[in-house]
């Protein structure tokens, strides 16, 4: 769970209230009359397939029924549970139809993935009447017919006064072009403005988020794709880099990017130790294969096999532990003192292993060589290399 969680104050917007377009009525008549019980997002989200067809009806069913359905629980704008998982606090906000932005983004983010619309939730920071908050944000993204727009379902739901909330649903926050929603919305990773020229904190901070086209072009669109690729630990690490670029102008910038390094870190970690423990694995093969080898060759090469086979039997473990032995040296740096310390007793006992399949194999190349007589001679009694490391 995340240390940092994102919540924020309600606003009383000066902006005018966004007017929902005349097709949209009906799609808001529709899901209004979703059946009493419909509660989980699996249960939402065939309703919403059933009764609606273009992804632009269905992005809209599932931002009205998350603004319209979900109250913002005000008692727990300042309330982090650092035990509850993301699934535990999804259920509850759909359980008593109560949350903050974390949880209207999740739940709009889970029921808009359901319905087949690709969506991601933003975390970063806001700003209202010229001032930044003093309290973090989620909303979300969604790609609507290849097209990527900007969903808030808390701002859109209501607003808060004097520590009461209020539902009136603003449809200023439903489908919003990139370009609009950097006025107020700053996500911590630029990659998430979804424009090609990137406003930077200290920008966003001033109020000069217009256009700027003398800045370095943005493929957006390449970024987002390259980032998909990426495995956790690099998106992190990218994301990181990007945040830091971008200046860290407010406390609320150096949550996100400190927790954002924290976490790449741990994967990073996580990644190191789970290859350790791969190399570790294939290291006793080998070793079990190794004294296989030699358990077969103080037998004198009995049962008999073929030429190729007894050499399979001493060059099998022995690749084993090359792959050992360069796997181990491209490892990175780990902070974990005892794998640290295994990690060097091991890069002995790898090349010790290495040393002692060697000269098995230079025996089997020899004893190839040789006649069936001759290598009837060149056996003598070799001692098992060792047991595996645990």
């Amino acid at each position: 769970m995340k240390s940092t969680l994102f919540v924020f104050t309600l606003f009383f917007t000066i902006l005018n209230y966004g007017q929902v377009k005349p097709e949209y009525s009906l799609v808001d008549t529709k899901i209004a009359k979703i059946p009493a019980g419909t509660s989980t997002t699996a249960e939402i989200s065939n309703y919403i397939n059933t009764n609606f067809k273009t992804e632009d009806d269905k992005i809209r069913a599932v931002f009205y029924w998350t603004a319209s359905n979900i109250s913002y629980n005000v008692a727990d704008m300042y309330t982090v549970n650092f035990e509850e998982t993301p699934q535990e606090r999804l259920e509850k906000a759909l359980k008593t139809r109560k949350g903050i932005c974390a949880d209207y983004a999740m739940i709009f983010n889970e029921i808009a993935n359901l319905v087949g619309i690709k969506s991601i939730v933003i975390e970063g920071y806001t700003k209202q009447n010229g001032k930044v908050d003093v309290l973090a944000h989620a909303w979300c993204a969604a790609k609507i017919d290849a097209k990527w727009y900007l969903f808030d379902a808390t701002w859109g739901s209501g607003y808060v006064n004097n520590n009461k909330y209020t539902r009136k649903i603003n449809n200023t926050y439903f489908k919003v072009l990139p370009s609009q929603m950097i006025a107020t919305h700053m996500p911590f990773d630029y990659l998430w403005q979804f424009i090609n020229y990137p406003v930077s904190n200290q920008e966003f901070i001033e109020g000069k988020t217009q256009v700027n086209k003398t800045k370095k072009n943005f493929d957006f669109i390449n970024e987002i794709t390259k980032y998909e690729s990426l495995n956790k630990t690099d998106q992190l690490f990218e994301s990181s880099q990007r945040m830091e670029k971008n200046g860290i102008k407010n406390q609320l910038i150096l949550q996100a990017y400190t927790y954002t390094k924290t976490a790449w870190n741990n994967e990073r970690q996580n990644e190191i130790n789970s290859k350790y423990n791969e190399i570790m694995t294939q290291y006793n093969e080998a070793i079990n294969e190794l004294n296989d080898f030699i358990y077969y060759r103080n037998n004198k090469f009995k049962p008999a096999l073929s030429d190729e086979e007894i050499k399979e039997k001493i060059q099998n473990p022995k690749n084993k532990l090359q792959k050992c032995q360069d796997d181990l040296f491209k490892m990175g740096t780990l902070n974990n003192a005892t794998i640290l310390n295994n990690k060097e007793i091991m890069k002995k006992a790898i090349a010790d292993a290495l040393a002692q399949s060697e000269t098995h194999l230079q025996f089997v190349n020899n004893y190839l060589s040789k006649s069936k007589l001759v290598r009837k001679t060149m056996f003598s009694k070799i001692s098992w290399f060792g047991v595996p490391l645990n």
